[in-house]
């Protein structure tokens, strides 16, 4: 079964121009799903039937996966095999009378402006460290950008003059994002007074370069300093895309339309973009429950 995954894979490659991560996801699916059918014996694709990949699920679950996995496995699993009967690899699908499983919504984590705020003003901005992070936090946050998104910026992707920048996101889809004033006066003071000593004349084409101005700052790097400086502002640890939570719910409370920041945020489905509403509902409940005088 490998090969036919490894095909399969190929095929999403050339073909769907699918990001590292992604298709490192569909891989890691792929390999476990096929491991899980050679220990049943089954080696050919016209063996597999639909209680296969049932068992396959349900094994998962009971190994504690939780349903959100359990259902992007399920997805990768079903694209497989109706690749495999549309270019003739198997003479039938098993997956085609498999419905998507439906998982329990899971809302966003976000913060309240004044805790982004909170957050935002922890750098030590005296010190270069400081400045640098202070202006990749304003930025990620007025961009609502993924933090892959955040750190693979580069130089020629800030546009100054126009307050814009050119981000590269999932299935290498690019998008312009405005900036906002306070960012963009950090992001200078940034380009002005720090990158200069961080790069230590090295040719770097990132926005915010790594160890020793090579490269660039990784997402992991990127992470930990968001929770350290959340504990310093007294919030709980929070999560990678926080910011990026945060920034498209503060728009829809602050009377932006789905359509808008489903295009800020670089969705290509507006259904992924409609959780927000549900965090949205939230704050407004919230403000009936307060402000009514029979809330």
């Amino acid at each position: 079964m490998q090969r036919f995954v490894d095909a399969y894979l190929d095929r999403l490659l050339i073909e769907k121009g699918l990001s590292d991560n992604t298709l490192e996801a569909y891989r890691a699916d792929l390999t476990a799903y096929a491991d899980f059918l050679a220990r049943s014996g089954i080696a050919k694709p016209d063996e597999v039937r639909s209680h296969h990949i049932l068992a396959f699920i349900t094994t998962l679950r009971e190994k504690g996966s939780g349903a959100r996995t359990a259902r992007r496995k399920l997805v990768s699993i079903r694209g497989f095999h109706k690749h495999l009967f549309l270019t003739g690899g198997a003479k039938t699908n098993p997956a085609s009378n498999i419905e998507g499983m439906k998982v329990p919504l899971n809302l966003p984590e976000v913060l309240t402006v004044a805790e982004m705020v909170q957050v935002l003003e922890q750098p030590d901005t005296t010190t270069d460290i400081g400045i640098r992070d202070r202006a990749m936090m304003e930025i990620s946050y007025a961009a609502g950008l993924r933090v892959s998104e955040l750190v693979g910026l580069r130089m020629e992707d800030l546009n100054k003059e126009a307050g814009l920048l050119r981000v590269t996101g999932k299935g290498s889809r690019q998008r312009l994002a405005p900036m906002g004033q306070e960012a963009l006066l950090w992001a200078e003071r940034y380009l002005r007074e720090v990158r200069p000593r961080l790069i230590k004349q090295v040719l770097n084409p990132y926005l915010f370069p790594g160890r020793g101005g090579k490269g660039h700052i990784t997402r992991q790097a990127f992470w930990q300093k968001v929770c350290r400086y959340a504990l310093m502002a007294g919030l709980p640890r929070i999560h990678p895309h926080t910011f990026r939570h945060s920034f498209a719910t503060h728009l829809l409370e602050g009377g932006a339309d789905l359509r808008s920041v489903q295009i800020l945020l670089g969705h290509v489905n507006i259904v992924t973009t409609q959780i927000y509403t549900h965090v949205s509902r939230q704050h407004l409940r919230e403000v009936h429950r307060k402000f009514h005088p029979r809330g």
